[in-house]
C-alpha cells in the first residue's frame, strides 16, 4: 500500500503489508468499486467535461490561500463541488493530483501567455518585455499562480516527482528568454559581449524572485517594472535600430 520493501521472509507465510494501517486501507480499498484501467482518464488526454480542470483548479485556490498542506482531497473535492469519489476517479491518489494539477497548471499558463503576448521578431526588447510580465502578479491570475508555485516550491524540494515538473531540466523559460536575446544578438541589437543563457538564468529567476516580493508587499509593481526595463535597456545598449 505505502510501497515500503518488507524484509525477506522467514519461516511461514511472507508478510504482505508493513503495518496495520496499511492492511486496514488495503481491506478499504477492495471493498471500494475499483475503476477500470481503461476508462481513467490519461495525464494530458481530453476532458470532455472539464472536470479534471474543475477539480485542479480547485486545488489551485486552496494551494493559493491557505497551502497545499490544507488541500486534502476532500477539501478539493468540496472546493470543486464535486464528490470525493469523482476526485479518486480522476486522480486516484493525492499525490497523483498534486503532479497532475501543477502538470495542468504549467499547460494552463501557458495557453493563457501565448494569448496575451504579441510575438513581434521585429520588436525583440517589447516581446522580451512581454515574456518577463508574465512572472509578475500584474493580475489575480497571475497572482494565483505565483502564489501556488511558491506552495509547491517547498514540497519539490523533499518529492522528486514534483520536482520533475515543478523544476524540468530542459528548463523551458530560460530557454525561451535566451532564444529571444540570441537572436535579437545575431541581428546586432544587443549589447556586445553577452552570453544569452546566463542572461536569461539572471533575468528569469529575478523576475520570479521580484514577482515574490509583490506579493509580500514588499516592492509595487512600477518598482519592479523599473528594475526589469534597467536590466533591458543593458542588454540592447548599443541597438543599431533604435540608437540605444
Amino acid at each position: 500500500m505505502c510501497r515500503t520493501a518488507l524484509p525477506p521472509a522467514g519461516r511461514g507465510r511472507p508478510a504482505l503489508y508493513c503495518s496495520r494501517s496499511c492492511q486496514a486501507r488495503a481491506y478499504r480499498r477492495r471493498k471500494q468499486t475499483p475503476v477500470p484501467a481503461a476508462e481513467r482518464p490519461a495525464v494530458g488526454k481530453g476532458d470532455p467535461s472539464g472536470k479534471r480542470l474543475r477539480i485542479a483548479e480547485a486545488l489551485w485556490r486552496i494551494a493559493a490561500e491557505r497551502g497545499l498542506h490544507a488541500a486534502s482531497l476532500r477539501e478539493v473535492a468540496a472546493e470543486a463541488g464535486v464528490s470525493l469519489r469523482s476526485v479518486q476517479y480522476h486522480f486516484e491518489s493525492k499525490h497523483r493530483l498534486l503532479v497532475d494539477a501543477l502538470q495542468l497548471l504549467h499547460t494552463e499558463n501557458e495557453r493563457i501567455a501565448r494569448s496575451r503576448i504579441r510575438f513581434d521578431a521585429t520588436e525583440p526588447r517589447g516581446l522580451l518585455r512581454a515574456v518577463l510580465e508574465e512572472f509578475l502578479p500584474v493580475d489575480a491570475q497571475r497572482a494565483t499562480a505565483l502564489r501556488v508555485f511558491a506552495a509547491y516550491y517547498a514540497r519539490s524540494l523533499t518529492d522528486p516527482a514534483l520536482a520533475e515538473v515543478f523544476l524540468p531540466a530542459e528548463q523551458p523559460l530560460e530557454r525561451l528568454v535566451a532564444d529571444l536575446i540570441a537572436a535579437a544578438q545575431a541581428d546586432g541589437r544587443t549589447a556586445p559581449g553577452l552570453d544569452p543563457w546566463r542572461e536569461a538564468d539572471l533575468l528569469v529567476a529575478g523576475a520570479v524572485g521580484l514577482g515574490g516580493d509583490v506579493l509580500h508587499d514588499r516592492r509595487t509593481l512600477d518598482e519592479v517594472r523599473r528594475t526589469l526595463d534597467y536590466h533591458l535597456d543593458r542588454i540592447f545598449a548599443g541597438d543599431r535600430r533604435t540608437g540605444r
